[in-house]
């Protein structure tokens, strides 16, 4: 997100003497993308963030792929993934290729006694139960029902739930996530057609500093592995940043949708896009207001790309059968439409009250085992007269 933000004590200029009250120094750390031609920001740290102590242990978290070649079209009912009190534990990964994977998670613990650091991607955690605040080594953001937490790969993290339902919708990606780029002049500021704004992007505004030398256990996932780390330093000890490159925080119910007199395509709807897969907000909004309009979308084929749907809440107009928490899966290759009976009875009406997620991604998704034990297997004949 091409927005700069400047949160607690930083000195006038960069890569220059930074003194503590005491005359010790504080210690600035470049935390960057791209080697040094992405986004970054510049963090003042009490104690050097280099300060490992210990690698206690080193485990696999990578997907257990059942279906690497898949164009079967699936439902996968996304709350009969378990709750499990831990939370990296409770993330399931149900589709994944090289560039990202979508993962659920229903983490029932409150908090953890670690922190955590994801360096092979950027993660876009979509909320959909559950309360609480992403705590972050670059500031705090407090998060609701419907809110996209955008967090860049790198940044140590913890969140902290405010009760034990919580339903989380997770896309990591290797990939930067960006803002669409249809939406940006060539300075990166939105544009007047963006379906939202500057104003709607909450960045961090509470800083937490801990001055404080012990084990402090953070575990790091790098090649879809996990490293549990022991650093000697509290790790959220940044007395002040400044830059581009953050967490920050977008409500789905702030995206407002773009209409037109005939059904609007797909990207009127997009959101987040990498130069892998686009991400889509699919909020409630008026109808087309042609006559002849026919509200429901029309049959398309999947050539270039999977499309992963996600249901949050509302009336799933082109759906049969959906509940929130479902996962529809099309994959490319194949077409596909409204169910039976739903595009006429689309006719006439004047408004939707849907709420969804949509990824499309550029590459084959492959079907994990973790998505075998939720999935439909009779979801492609429904479209069945």
């Amino acid at each position: 997100m091409p927005l700069y933000h400047k949160l607690g004590q930083i000195p006038p200029k960069r890569h220059t003497i930074f003194r503590k009250p005491n005359g010790d120094f504080y210690y600035e750390q470049l935390f960057g993308t791209i080697g040094f031609d992405g986004m970054s920001t510049n963090s003042y740290h009490e104690h050097r963030p280099t300060q490992v102590k210990e690698i206690r242990k080193q485990y696999s978290v990578a997907p257990k792929i059942a279906k690497a070649n898949n164009i079967q079209s699936y439902r996968l009912r996304g709350f009969q993934v378990p709750q499990t009190p831990d939370y990296l534990e409770s993330r399931k990964a149900v589709l994944t290729n090289s560039d990202l994977s979508i993962v659920l998670a229903a983490p029932t613990n409150k908090t953890q006694d670690y922190f955590y650091k994801n360096t092979d991607s950027d993660e876009l955690i979509f909320i959909h139960k559950g309360t609480g605040t992403l705590r972050t080594m670059l500031g705090n953001l407090d998060f609701k029902y419907g809110d996209y937490l955008l967090v860049p790969r790198g940044i140590i993290y913890k969140i902290d739930f405010d009760t034990e339902d919580n339903r989380l919708f997770i896309v990591e990606s290797r990939r930067p996530i960006y803002t669409p780029k249809r939406y940006r002049n060539w300075f990166g500021q939105l544009l007047e057609h963006s379906p939202f704004c500057e104003r709607d992007i909450r960045r961090p505004e509470v800083l937490e500093t801990y001055d404080e030398k012990g084990d402090f256990v953070i575990k790091v996932k790098k090649q879809d592995e996990i490293f549990e780390m022991v650093y000697a330093t509290h790790p959220f000890d940044v007395i002040g940043y400044d830059g581009y490159n953050f967490p920050y925080a977008f409500s789905i119910h702030d995206f407002e949708p773009i209409t037109g007199s005939i059904h609007q395509p797909p990207p009127v709807h997009q959101t987040f896009e990498s130069d892998a897969f686009v991400v889509c907000s699919f909020v409630p909004r008026m109808y087309d207001y042609h006559p002849d309009a026919i509200p429901a979308p029309y049959n398309h084929s999947n050539i270039d790309s999977d499309e992963v749907l996600y249901y949050v809440d509302g009336d799933f107009m082109s759906r049969k059968d959906i509940a929130p928490g479902h996962i529809s899966l099309h994959p490319a290759g194949i077409p596909h439409g409204p169910h039976p009976g739903t595009m006429e009875k689309s006719i006439g009406k004047a408004r939707t009250e849907e709420l969804a997620v949509m990824v499309d991604t550029f590459k084959p998704l492959m079907v994990t085992e973790e998505a075998m034990k939720i999935a439909d297997e009779q979801y492609y004949q429904s479209w069945l007269d």
